[in-house]
């Protein structure tokens, strides 16, 4: 990596992302079982469950007193403060019809604060890590969130919840809202930890959505913090590391402004 030597854990993180994604792709245009879980539009495949097991396997060998919290999984509460937060397949949906756009997600957290994340996007071999206090990294190179200060340069990204009632009748709001400001254009590409890996790196300019489960933004934020960009719920606070939460990310500040004053009218 350059201008950096990742600890253990975030060697780690990054490995078992990887021995994820290839089970993806061995599985990807194949006739693996889907099923749907609490509604019949949010689906599982067999791809998520080998996956996560995978992951966990791979990190209880190198830590085995850790803690997890995970998608498709319960897991027994550890003693030790070391909690990995695991998303085995974020856009399950898209990867179920065969749309290459899906991530894997791979966090460390110790008493609530981010240690070390993996994202990778197996179909574009896009590797996504981040260490705290040592950078965010793209492939091996450091990357840094552009400061966009104008709406008028702004693409955006969203995403939708399951509900399908007034959750997603308020988002359409949004959307109207933001393109009445003036932005170039807003994206939706199903899965929130490749919107927040495309935020840190500057491909958009800035993502929301009102309903995020952990493991689909604890990897994706320590990746903006440390990429130099702005995360935070829709009233500018923190992000919970075990509950669900709306998600508001910026590659600047003023940029995350603006979408929380436009959120919240």
């Amino acid at each position: 990596m350059e201008h950096a030597t990742f600890s253990k854990f975030t060697k780690t993180s990054e490995n078992a992302a990887r021995k994820a994604g290839r089970i993806h792709l061995d599985n990807l245009d194949q006739s693996v079982n889907v099923r749907a879980k609490n509604a019949s539009f949010d689906l599982v495949t067999e791809s998520d469950l080998q996956a996560e097991k995978e992951i966990v396997a791979l990190i209880r060998s190198e830590f085995p007193d850790h803690g997890f919290l995970a998608e498709e999984n319960t897991y027994e509460k550890a003693k030790s403060d070391y909690h990995w937060i695991i998303d085995p397949l974020d856009g399950t949906n898209n990867f179920a019809f065969g749309i290459p756009f899906f991530a894997v997600s791979v966090a460390l957290y110790k008493s609530g604060a981010p240690v070390s994340a993996a994202v990778y996007l197996p179909y574009m071999d896009e590797m996504f890590i981040a260490e705290s206090g040592m950078g965010a990294y793209f492939n091996g190179k450091q990357i840094h969130s552009p400061k966009v200060e104008s709406f008028e340069k702004a693409v955006l990204t969203t995403g939708f919840y399951y509900d399908r009632g007034k959750a997603v009748t308020d988002n359409l709001e949004r959307i109207r809202r933001f393109f009445e400001n003036h932005i170039v254009g807003i994206r939706r590409t199903g899965a929130a930890a490749m919107d927040l890996c495309y935020t840190a790196c500057g491909r958009f300019t800035g993502f929301w959505e009102f309903r995020l489960s952990p493991w689909d933004f604890a990897a994706g934020r320590l990746i903006i913090e440390e990429a130099g960009g702005c995360i935070t719920d829709f009233e500018g606070g923190g992000l919970p590391a075990k509950t669900e939460s709306p998600v508001l990310a910026a590659g600047c500040e003023t940029i995350r402004r603006r979408m929380q004053d436009i959120l919240n009218l």
